[in-house]
């Protein structure tokens, strides 16, 4: 298995201005390599007698191709780079991809950059980079925090964000797989909170709440500064401040929020064995503006995707229900399913006028919490 482990490097003034070199070099590869391949492309689209374009053929073109300036960077960084161009087109022509497209440039401005390198290895604590050839002056870079994982150290991802360096450090590592519990559960998720069969977790904290608040601030405030100072007002210095701040509150949330996700699956796979989630299309949710920064926040496609790995890694069964399984709709005290004016919404049912939280069966009489049903009816299908 792969097991990942993200550490914040601390690089001296050399090694930095050598990461944003590698950044800006994978970019370059990567734009450059996308050209020829949509050259390639168009020419075997309109005659079939000229080869279909592969990673191998583009990286012999870049590389027959290389200018003096390109030997003085890692030449895996352009291997690896035209070997990620390679799969986005694999994915091209995979419709039933959620992000599914043709692959795109990249740009300069975007307030992410990075690079890939499988040469890297740990010496003394220290991240030691690939020295290309010729080069004389280089360092190890220092790390946040101590690596806890032991094993095969694979690719590892290095990318500059809001002035920082990161790195993303994968082990080919053995994992061994929990106890048997005997136990199922299902999951029912919602905005703001998860319900499962022993109890509640909440997602939308009042402390995520309050960075929240927060976040829509600078961001009212950065706003105000570029209507009335226009392009100039990126270059002041009070506004790369805010944007700082802002950033830095982004980066919180995502911590508490990964934090709170990475700990409930990591519970439901020690305490069961076999858990039901619901297969939802997070992504067409998310286009109505009903609920579309609630279900966003509440990251559930995150959550089914560390869970989908967890189950793999420790041996547990994960069950996915069919999108159209009508768990908040059907009774689970008698199976009987609302249609029509009796259906639930996300107010509740206007007709009966009964609230959000409330199931109300009109065949059986039964009146139950709305989550609580949900999670029952998911359980059945074990």
């Amino acid at each position: 298995m792969l097991r990942a482990q993200k550490v914040r490097l601390y690089p001296n003034r050399h090694m930095a201005k050598v990461l944003d070199s590698l950044c800006d070099y994978r970019r370059y590869c990567w734009n450059k390599g996308l050209a020829i391949w949509n050259d390639m492309y168009d020419l075997h689209t309109i005659e079939h007698s000229n080869p279909r374009p592969s990673a191998y053929s583009v990286r012999n073109e870049l590389v027959a191709a290389k200018a003096d300036w390109q030997y003085e960077l890692s030449a895996r960084t352009l291997q690896l780079a035209i070997a990620d161009l390679g799969k986005a087109w694999q994915n091209f022509f995979d419709k039933s991809l959620p992000d599914w497209g043709k692959p795109r440039f990249k740009s300069k401005r975007a307030p992410r950059q990075g690079f890939k390198t499988d040469r890297a290895k740990f010496v003394n604590g220290k991240l030691r980079l690939d020295k290309p050839r010729g080069t004389k002056i280089w360092y190890d870079i220092r790390l946040s925090k101590h690596v806890n994982l032991t094993g095969t150290l694979k690719v590892v991802s290095v990318y500059r964000e809001n002035g920082q360096y990161w790195a993303s450090l994968p082990f080919e590592v053995t994992v061994a797989a929990k106890p048997k519990t005997g136990e199922s559960s299902a999951v029912d998720v919602n905005v703001g909170h998860l319900n499962y069969t022993g109890g509640v977790v909440n997602t939308l904290p009042k402390r995520l709440q309050r960075l929240y608040q927060r976040i829509k601030f600078y961001q009212k405030r950065l706003a105000r500064k570029r209507v009335v100072n226009g392009k100039t007002a990126t270059k002041s210095n009070n506004y790369q401040a805010m944007r700082a701040k802002l950033q830095r509150d982004y980066r919180k949330v995502t911590n508490i929020q990964h934090d709170i996700m990475q700990k409930f699956t990591t519970q439901l796979v020690t305490d069961y064995d076999k858990i039901v989630i619901e297969d939802l299309s997070v992504k067409k949710m998310q286009m109505a503006h009903v609920a579309s920064k609630g279900l966003q926040r509440s990251m559930f496609g995150y959550f089914r995707q560390i869970l989908r790995y967890k189950c793999e890694w420790y041996g547990k069964e994960l069950v996915l229900a069919d999108k159209h399984y009508p768990s908040t709709q059907r009774c689970s005290a008698c199976g009987h399913i609302k249609s029509g004016n009796d259906k639930l919404t996300l107010q509740g049912n206007a007709t009966h006028k009964t609230k959000h939280h409330e199931y109300v069966c009109y065949h059986c009489g039964v009146t139950l919490e709305r989550d609580e049903n949900a999670v029952a009816n998911l359980l059945a299908l074990i």
